[in-house]
């Protein structure tokens, strides 16, 4: 490369800049990444003008805010003016690169989600068999494209269960299990811890709940799922009281074969065995609707989203839907 001090810029060294250079260009990161407009390239032999330079300014500037870079400061030239030389652009590239998969903020919470995520009805018989109860969320993007962008952006799925009703033996339970125990899962894009909104993500990550997980595969994320491969599981949690210590509740992720789907399986699985007389599973109580973000007594599932702050990027992900069904 030319580019140094007192030298004539050339097209290469700022191409190289916006787009050749590898693991520190701007384009790698605006554009392959999240999906934002590309900032062009000059010409071969031609002339970098201070437009140019200024759109890669300013475009790095943005970069920068959105993977919390701290940038060398520099100021972007205008129109009739000498272009001085920017120190340091290759390596704020390179460190904005390094950065792509953390996010300063994240965007207003996704609540409106369609169909049942509660099971309002008692669920099992006193004395009867196991039960289960299956929460279905999907979540939808427009194209895989928008789904890459979506996760690489620092976009989040929320998973979050709960149950709060009363009235039979079973209930005090679940109750603890799902509301105390389980944590708010969050499911990311990158396996590798990345910093999105000032805390520390892996691929599938647990917030909250006093619980201790026996599966919790931090390793998978959207970008670890195969397209179209079968269901992982993400998350157990056991009950911690007997006679309910075989109770759990379990998530899995699986991504659908044109990588514009993300389904969530939700599972409660009562296996315990209570004593004569009345031997076999408790059942629970049902309740009332979630709303929103916002839990009733029923036992429920709600999957919302996060998606990518819009101050440093325009929305290139849409607006996934989120449909939910109970059984």
């Amino acid at each position: 490369m030319t580019y140094s001090s007192g030298g004539l810029i050339q097209a290469a060294d700022y191409n190289g800049f916006v787009s050749t250079n590898v693991g520190a260009n701007l384009n790698a990161v605006l554009n392959t990444a999240y999906g934002q407009t590309a900032v062009g390239t000059v010409a071969a032999l031609g002339t970098v003008t201070a437009t140019q330079w200024a759109s890669l300014v300013n475009s790095t500037a943005s970069m920068g805010a959105h993977t919390v870079t701290p940038l060398t400061a520099r100021t972007a030239p205008s129109a009739g003016q000498t272009i001085d030389i920017l120190a340091a652009v290759n390596s704020d590239l390179g460190s904005i690169f390094s950065n792509r998969y953390n996010a300063v903020s994240v965007g207003s919470q996704f609540t409106g989600w369609s169909g049942t995520n509660s099971k309002t009805s008692q669920t099992g018989t006193s004395g009867g068999v196991p039960w289960t109860i299956t929460f279905t969320n999907t979540v939808t993007w427009a194209s895989a494209a928008a789904a890459t962008y979506f996760f690489n952006a620092g976009g989040l799925i929320k998973i979050d269960v709960a149950k709060s009703s009363t009235g039979l033996t079973g209930d005090p339970e679940w109750n603890d299990l799902a509301t105390t125990l389980c944590g708010d899962i969050y499911v990311s894009g990158l396996a590798a811890a990345h910093t999105i909104a000032g805390v520390s993500y892996t691929g599938t990550t647990k917030i909250g709940g006093t619980g201790t997980p026996t599966t919790l595969s931090t390793a998978t994320g959207w970008d670890a799922l195969v397209d179209g491969a079968g269901a992982t599981i993400v998350y157990k949690q056991f009950a911690d009281t007997a006679p309910y210590t075989g109770n759990y509740i379990q998530h899995t992720l699986a991504k659908s074969a044109g990588s514009t789907i993300l389904t969530i399986s939700t599972t409660w699985v009562a296996v315990d065995t209570n004593v004569p007389p009345t031997s076999g599973t408790d059942p629970i109580t049902g309740g009332t609707n979630a709303s929103g973000a916002t839990p009733g007594t029923a036992p429920c599932t709600i999957v919302t989203y996060y998606p990518p702050e819009t101050t440093n990027l325009s929305n290139s992900w849409g607006t996934p839907t989120v449909v939910a069904t109970t059984a």
